[in-house]
């Protein structure tokens, strides 16, 4: 069977096409737009193959870029990263020696993929005085969320969202271990002890110093008891300080049932832990950057759970007021002399 001239161009264009729109796209800073196979993304350097070369683009020069594919959680580990070392565009789990979080370098793309990839790592933590948001932060079922979720209490309940064939199935906990508290920051470590043969996806802790004001960013929580519900926004300020602390402020809607939840940026990485916004005022939220999360895991031994300190959980009842309103009769004798 012999083809035209002008029917194999008709099919190298289509193929030529067809490889565009399977393309990475790299917009840099003055205008210009690059299609091509970005290879390696390091800190500061982005390695894209265009076909005839590979270019080495400072990420200074970049505007934005994103991915045709990001890699989702699959069967590899728990939160499934199929991390093959002679791809170098996969990115690689890697968890610090002795320390409980994961962190990895992933690909940007967009927050419909991020939700399907790690809403299954949000959970909802109830207790007798209410309930909040928290996220798990690796496979054993340690999670993170704010202190004053868990404030005075000891009866703490985790619900764990998980993906079903129709929707999501919903599985509680209620053997749940505070492992460290800092009320200075905000921060809780929890643990699931009775997980049993469940396993839990787990969400990576990104870097701070890689985020920039007008980033796109989304929360994923239970704000007034709504469930998974997520929202988004963009970086307003990297560092607005607060009584003495720095935190993370967004334009994504945070409210009261989000507190512990993640805040995420378009890779799927977690860069805080929403904790305040302000319910009149659309618009202002806030969120404890991912490095004192980082700090507060690590230093967990110096903020270790003591059930016998009253300033670590015990709620204790206040003493009943004398029934006696009458001075005490040494009183009485004191004044007299």
């Amino acid at each position: 069977m012999k083809f035209r001239g002008a029917e194999i161009l008709g099919f190298l264009l289509i193929l030529l096409v067809c490889s565009l729109c399977l393309a990475d796209t790299i917009v840099l800073k003055e205008g210009q737009r690059l299609t091509g196979n970005i290879l390696v993304e390091k800190e500061t350097l982005l390695y894209v193959d265009i076909g005839v070369t590979v270019l080495a683009i400072p990420k200074e020069k970049i505007l934005e870029y994103e991915y045709t594919k990001t890699l989702k959680p699959g069967d590899a580990d728990a939160n499934g990263l199929d991390v093959n070392d002679s791809d170098v565009t996969a990115p690689k789990s890697q968890r610090p020696a002795g320390q409980l979080y994961h962190t990895a370098n992933l690909r940007v793309t967009t927050i419909e993929e991020c939700v399907d990839a790690f809403s299954e790592a949000v959970v909802k933590v109830s207790s007798p005085a209410g309930m909040g948001s928290g996220f798990f932060i690796n496979e054993d079922g340690y999670l993170i969320t704010n202190y004053h979720v868990i404030e005075k209490e000891t009866k703490i309940e985790v619900t764990v969202f998980l993906k079903a064939k129709n929707g999501f199935e919903k599985k509680e906990f209620k053997k749940v271990k505070i492992e460290a508290i800092n009320p200075f920051v905000d921060l809780a470590l929890l643990k699931i002890e009775d997980l049993g043969d469940v396993k839990v996806k787990f969400a990576y802790l990104g870097n701070i110093e890689r985020i920039k004001v007008g980033q796109k960013v989304f929360a994923i929580g239970n704000p007034l008891g709504l469930e998974r519900t997520v929202t988004d926004g963009v970086i307003s300020t990297r560092n607005r300080a607060f009584e003495g602390l720095v935190y993370i402020q967004t334009n994504a809607d945070i409210n009261p049932g989000n507190s512990g939840g993640p805040l995420f940026n378009l890779a799927g990485e977690v860069i805080g832990v929403t904790n305040m916004g302000y319910i009149f005022f659309g618009g202002l939220g806030f969120a404890i950057p991912v490095d004192y999360v980082k700090c507060f895991v690590e230093n967990r031994d110096a903020f270790v759970y003591d059930k016998n300190n009253p300033n670590s959980g015990f709620r204790y009842l206040q003493p009943d007021r004398r029934l006696n309103k009458a001075k005490p009769k040494f009183l009485k004798k004191a004044n007299s002399e």
